[in-house]
């Protein structure tokens, strides 16, 4: 399962260093001037789930598919 999201916002708000918190990369540079970021970043992020963990447990399965949100 795949879940799209696009951060959205004024300049200098802290929509990159938000970008960069939810993937846990510096991907997107954060500097402090307006209209740093021109290029859209974009970066595919797994989903923890401890409930997946423990169903697996349970059922066994031979693949365990992870659900992805997309920035």
């Amino acid at each position: 399962m795949s879940l799209s999201v696009g951060i959205v916002g004024l300049p200098n708000v802290g929509k990159s260093t938000l970008f960069n918190a939810l993937t846990k990369k510096q991907q997107a540079a954060a500097e402090n001037y307006p209209f740093c970021t021109i290029e859209p970043n974009s970066a595919i992020v797994e989903v923890q789930d401890s409930r997946l963990e423990e169903l697996a447990k349970i059922v066994n399965p031979a693949q365990i598919i992870r659900a992805t949100v997309e920035f």
